[in-house]
């Protein structure tokens, strides 16, 4: 099932707030988590949990919704209709876990405003034709303003491209694959579930790169494999029942 209106991948990045897509760093998701010196620490970071009235802000239509989609106008369209609504089309899940990997030490709006760029210089994400790019495709693309210019991550995407075909061969479907690490939301703050840990290490082990424990957690509440809306936020109950509706492949019902 698709998200009703628009496209994915553009998570204000979905990570807890610390790496969201406003200026606060590499976080994400709905300003759950907030960088605040000497409170708390988390992966070398000082974290503290923001209250829950500090975690809402009213949208343009005057309704409450998750903070972090305040920080910029085009970031309420992607979280009203992308992000947490649940995907299992396979394209969609490369990309954004692709996007995710880019997105490491940026801001989720830099790639957001690159996302057209990005698909153009990648064939649409279709990982049958990036595992194919060669060392001319990298020089390319390092040479494309349009796109972040970072070999590293260039050739980390065609390594999962290759990666992501042999995972259709062995698990029928990415999305078969990715949905057995559904997550349940939980209250408060954490910028990594056990099941991102878990998809991380099982990915690295199949070779895939640039899928750390935050990147992949980002990605899962971006795809809907948890729904992290703010429980007052106005796209949190439309979440739940794209969920509720939603059958994972393979799998049980998901879970609101």
């Amino acid at each position: 099932m698709q998200p009703r209106r628009g496209m994915h991948s553009v998570d204000c990045s979905g990570r807890a707030s610390y790496r969201g897509p406003a200026a606060i760093g590499r976080a994400g998701d709905g300003g759950r988590a907030e960088h605040d010196a000497g409170k708390g620490r988390r992966g070398g970071a000082h974290w503290v949990a923001r209250p829950m009235t500090d975690r809402l802000s009213p949208g343009p239509d005057g309704r409450p919704r998750c903070r972090w989609c305040a920080a910029a106008p085009d970031y309420v369209a992607y979280h009203d209709t992308e992000w947490g609504f649940p995907v299992a089309d396979d394209r969609r899940l490369f990309e954004k876990i692709c996007l995710e990997g880019f997105q490491s030490g940026l801001s989720w709006r830099t790639i957001l405003t690159k996302r057209q760029n990005f698909r153009a210089a990648f064939h649409g994400f279709d990982f049958d034709r990036v595992a194919r790019f060669t060392q001319q495709d990298v020089a390319r693309l390092l040479l494309d303003a349009g796109i972040v210019r970072h070999r590293g991550k260039i050739e980390a995407v065609i390594n999962n491209a290759a990666r992501a075909r042999e995972m259709v061969a062995a698990e029928g479907s990415l999305a078969t694959y990715f949905w057995r690490f559904e997550a349940q939301a939980v209250p408060g703050v954490r910028p990594t579930a056990p099941e991102s840990v878990a998809l991380s290490k099982d990915l690295k082990k199949r070779g895939w790169r640039f899928v750390g424990p935050t990147t992949c957690y980002a990605f899962m509440q971006a795809m809907g494999l948890v729904n992290d809306h703010d429980p007052g936020c106005v796209i949190h109950g439309e979440v739940a029942r794209a969920r509720a509706s939603f059958t994972p492949p393979g799998g049980a019902k998901a879970r609101g």
